[in-house]
């Protein structure tokens, strides 16, 4: 028993039987042949089927039967397997010739399954009769089927390129197939040019085949795509609907949907287009139909008064299937293996096929002919000694007995001694004579015509190119899909996509975000909703074609259109981005935020962290493309205690001034920052002490005069900004407060004004505000600690200063 036993590793035993598997699988299940273009289940129903007389010509039968013909001959596998392979040959909105014609519901092109096989009766198109004519002239090999009681074939004897004009789907192991239909009628004249023309290039062929033609019609955008494919067996291509846009009566219009891209589910689409309108994804659409019926497809979408069809058309082109992308992979089994098939090489294989079966098929029919010549040839003998031949026969004593005598006496052979021993009484008459000779000289002609088609390659293209033109007489159609060159770019216009609205926008430190209708807000300013100690950063009424951008003091940006903002009331306190983001962080607030027009501008940024670091960044390099559930990195931090101290847009500025904590700033040029990307940490602002950090950052324009500040102790000053004198970065700076050996001034918020500038609002961490006209205090030196203004002790620490006018935005 031990030496029974053989030790194996894992690798051997799963590289094996994986490796036997996979070679099943591609050979015989998931790829067609390169010259029927069949898979096996494909094969063997047309073959079943053919042996049952269930062609054509003949009724239909139950759809059961023909496939427990099919499972329990020539495919063991499981039932349904099989009746939809059958089904889909059926269909004819995904095979651009049908071989089974269905007789009952076999599905649509909604996607709704095919009824039962015990309901549905089939039987074979008159088209698989080209692909089976001539199998029973020894054409193609037969094998035993899986329990060695019958014999199928192991290719059909196709008339018809069936592996172009239908295509084919499949995935097996390490190898998918996705040939598209084509024309039969094209794909016929290529063959009889190649045929003529063995060197023929790739651009001759195409004047015939234009490119794949696909059962449900629409439109094909991308010749060059097209090329690639025929010329390497991989390509892409667009497939779009065929629509057209119409007038309605008060000055509306409709789009009409007539074909789909091939294999859409035309359920699914409509339903997609539904959602887009009950969503509002896009503005204007007001109802959409499918009136489809038995006369054709027709999906009808209304449209409001003044909605932009060719707007909203290349909306739904972009984001539904209205538009797909076509990818070729054409891979098909040939001498055994899986290739990928070129036009030239797929066409150039039917022929050669082709003239395999031929050769066959007239090698099959030249012995038949020669085999009735020799009868007819002892048959005429026989009638010219007739009354010796039935004189030798009565005398005989049995018919062996008499079939010898014959070959003994006349020189007759076996064979023909047979026929005439065979021979019924009212065959002796004299009118057989002439048929007998008749039917020699039709042998004769006959054995020719083969002999040459054997013996004569031209003869033998000749019968090939008869059967072609004769295949595409019966059988072709007009072309259904339109092609064209150019992919067209989609480029959808916000117009369509966002109806133009003005809104009330407003987001707190603390990460709640609202857009509101200024009717709400109008109803009810007084109350936003936010927690008493949260503060408001942004208020102010936007558009809804406008952009929002807000900087987090971790370095993040959110991005948001503004017309993805969640609607809210007024009152209500709106969206807090923990529940949309999953990036963020509890220690994560917002520290600046920004409504602007373009997410692809060049403008810049500036932004700052209080470890001393600052950059420019341009606000296209900032905007992510994927926003919605995370929010973008826009600046590095170096430790786990940075944070970004500013965030600016640059419009005229020229110049930076940075602040430091301890009472130092540092004046330089803007140019001495660089413009780097979203995800960097910048470079090094100002030479900082161990204990200090960077309070604040402004961006200088040339009308800024002044220099505002508050510190620690609640004192305010503002200075002649032209005091400070313009240094180079990372520099240690200059002192604008004194120091003081028993009271400690620091910097706490800063900004820049004019010298028109008469107000600024002081705003503390205990969201206290302070008004301050600028009239009421004089101008102090650069290093005046400056006046008191805010008991911190119950007023809190000064957190915001800011000019007046600019925060108004109403």
């Amino acid at each position: 028993m031990a030496d029974r036993i053989t030790e194996l590793s894992l690798e051997a035993v799963m590289g094996e039987r994986f490796g036997r598997y996979s070679k099943y699988i591609i050979q015989e299940r998931a790829l067609p042949d390169i010259r029927d273009g069949l898979k096996p289940v494909q094969r063997r129903i047309l073959y079943a089927m053919d042996q049952d007389s269930n062609t054509y010509d003949h009724p239909y039968r139950k759809s059961a039967k023909s496939v427990g013909n099919v499972m329990g001959n020539f495919h063991p596998h499981g039932d349904s397997s099989i009746y939809e392979a059958m089904v889909r040959l059926s269909q004819d909105w995904k095979v651009r010739e049908p071989l089974i014609d269905m007789n009952g519901n076999n599905g649509s092109i909604d996607n709704d399954p095919a009824a039962a096989m015990r309901y549905t009766e089939s039987r074979l198109t008159k088209l698989s009769g080209e692909i089976l004519k001539d199998l029973a002239q020894d054409t193609v090999e037969m094998v035993l089927n899986f329990d060695d009681t019958t014999y199928e074939p192991t290719v059909l004897p196709s008339r018809v390129p069936n592996l172009f004009v239908n295509g084919a789907t499949g995935i097996s192991a390490g190898y998918a197939t996705d040939i598209p239909p084509h024309n039969l009628k094209e794909i016929n004249q290529a063959l009889v040019y190649l045929l003529d023309h063995p060197d023929a290039s790739l651009s001759a062929l195409m004047k015939y085949v234009k490119g794949p033609d696909f059962p449900t019609g629409g439109i094909i955008q991308g010749i060059d795509g097209i090329k690639q494919a025929y010329e390497t067996g991989r390509g892409r291509v667009v497939v779009r609907a065929k629509t057209e846009v119409s007038d309605l009566k008060g000055g509306k219009q409709k789009i009409e949907i007539t074909e789909l891209p091939y294999e859409v589910v035309k359920s699914t689409l409509v339903a997609k287009i539904d959602a887009i309108r009950v969503n509002k994804e896009v503005a204007g659409i007001t109802e959409v139909r499918d009136e489809s019926d038995r006369e054709g497809m027709s999906i009808v979408i209304e449209l409001a008064r003044d909605a932009s069809a060719d707007g909203i058309l290349t909306y739904l082109f972009k984001k539904t299937d209205l538009q797909i992308s076509y990818n070729f992979n054409m891979v098909a089994i040939h001498d055994q293996r899986p290739v990928l098939v070129t036009l030239k090489d797929g066409l150039q294989a039917f022929i050669d096929f082709r003239k395999e079966v031929v050769l066959k098929r007239s090698a099959y029919d030249l012995k038949k002919a020669q085999a009735r010549q020799h009868i007819v040839e002892g048959l005429i003998r026989m009638l010219s000694i007739l009354d010796e031949v039935v004189a030798t026969i009565r005398a005989s004593k049995n018919r062996k007995d008499a079939t010898e005598n014959l070959v003994d006496q006349y020189d007759f052979t076996k064979e023909q001694a047979e026929a005439i021993v065979a021979l019924q009484l009212y065959r002796l008459t004299n009118t057989d004579v002439t048929q007998l000779e008749d039917e020699h000289k039709a042998l004769a002609e006959k054995i020719a015509a083969l002999q040459k088609i054997l013996n004569e390659e031209e003869a033998l293209h000749e019968v090939i190119r008869t059967e072609l033109k004769a295949i595409t007489k019966e059988y072709a159609t007009p072309r259904l899909t339109v092609i064209e060159d150019e992919i067209e770019s989609l480029v959808i216009d916000t117009a369509v996509t966002v109806p133009d609205e003005d809104v009330r926008i407003l987001v707190s430190r603390n990460g709640y975000a609202k857009r509101s209708s200024l009717r709400s807000y109008k109803a009810s300013a007084a109350d936003n909703g936010l927690a008493d100690d949260d503060p408001i950063i942004l208020n102010q009424t936007a558009n809804t074609t406008q952009h929002l951008l807000l900087f987090t003091n971790l370095g993040n940006l959110i991005y948001r259109p503004i017309f993805e903002l969640e609607e809210y009331k007024w009152k209500e306190p709106g969206e807090h981005f923990s529940q949309a983001l999953s990036n963020w962080d509890s220690q994560e607030s917002i520290i600046e935020a920004f409504v602007i027009d373009d997410v692809d501008s060049e403008a810049n940024f500036l932004l700052a962290s209080n470890d001393g670091f600052i950059k420019q960044s341009q606000i296209k390099d900032l905007v992510p493309k994927s926003y919605k559930k995370k929010s973008a990195v826009v600046m590095k931090l170096k430790t786990a205690d940075s944070r970004v101290v500013t965030a600016q847009p640059i419009t005229n500025q020229t110049e930076v001034m940075v602040l430091a904590k301890t009472g130092l700033a540092l004046r330089f040029a803007l140019d001495d920052v660089p413009v780097v990307g979203a995800r960097t940490a910048g470079v090094k602002a100002i030479k900082l002490g161990d204990d200090d950090q960077v309070v604040n950052v402004l961006a200088l324009a040339a009308t800024d005069k002044y220099l505002a500040l508050v510190t620690n102790q609640g004192t305010f000053k503002y200075s002649a900004i032209d005091e400070i004198s313009v240094g180079h970065r990372a520099n240690k700076g200059m002192q604008v407060l004194s120091p003081r050996k028993t009271v400690e001034y620091h910097i706490t918020a800063a900004t820049a004004l004019g010298a028109d500038q008469a107000a600024l609002r002081i705003e503390t961490d205990r969201l206290k505000t302070f008004d301050i006209q600028l009239a009421d205090h004089s101008v102090s030196s650069r290093t005046s600690n400056g006046q008191n203004l805010i008991d911190v002790k119950s007023d809190g620490q000064a957190v915001a200063i800011f000019p007046l006018n600019l925060q108004e935005n109403d």
